[in-house]
């Protein structure tokens, strides 16, 4: 057997495993950049599922203890600090009456719920949570409010969320 000595493709063989091996490796830090990806953004989700159901809960007593101190007669504001954000993201919370709270899996294992509720929204995580909160009268019409320091008041029977400035 004679070999041709103008034969140009034995170099051939380096270079497709040159690029295979690119191409691979590529496709590989692709897969692992893109699992990663969505894995953070799971965590920051559950990250700030935590973090509103831990200030809904703290506001709920706060609310609470604000509708108790107050009488017919006298009115109680309370300012209380939170976080401005959880996760990252600015949030919201809106008071709300039972029948909006009907849905709300926190809330109990009964599909009946007589609970008012809070409503606790991350804007940049996409998250809701529901906290109950068990009070005689509030104000369900006034619009959300961002977290932060917020001011809780009972004034005629009415408890009212708003932002303290």
């Amino acid at each position: 057997m004679r070999i041709n000595p103008r034969r140009t493709d034995r170099g051939t063989s380096i270079t497709i495993t040159h690029v295979l091996t690119i191409g691979i490796t590529t496709l590989l830090i692709a897969a692992l950049l893109t699992s990663s990806g969505t894995l953070l953004e799971n965590e920051t989700e559950r990250s700030a599922e935590s973090s509103l159901e831990t200030i809904g809960e703290r506001l709920a007593g706060e609310i609470e203890s604000v509708d108790r101190m107050a009488t017919d007669d006298a009115s109680v504001t309370v300012t209380a600090d939170h976080p401005r954000t959880v996760a990252n993201s600015r949030y919201t919370v809106k008071l709300l009456d039972s029948d909006e709270c009907g849905n709300a899996d926190l809330l109990s294992d009964s599909p009946t719920n007589t609970n008012d509720c809070l409503r606790l929204t991350a804007s940049n995580a996409d998250t809701e949570v529901y906290v109950p909160v068990a009070i005689d009268n509030l104000d369900d019409g006034q619009p959300p409010v961002s977290g932060g320091s917020l001011e809780i008041s009972k004034e005629s029977g009415t408890v009212t969320i708003e932002r303290a400035d």
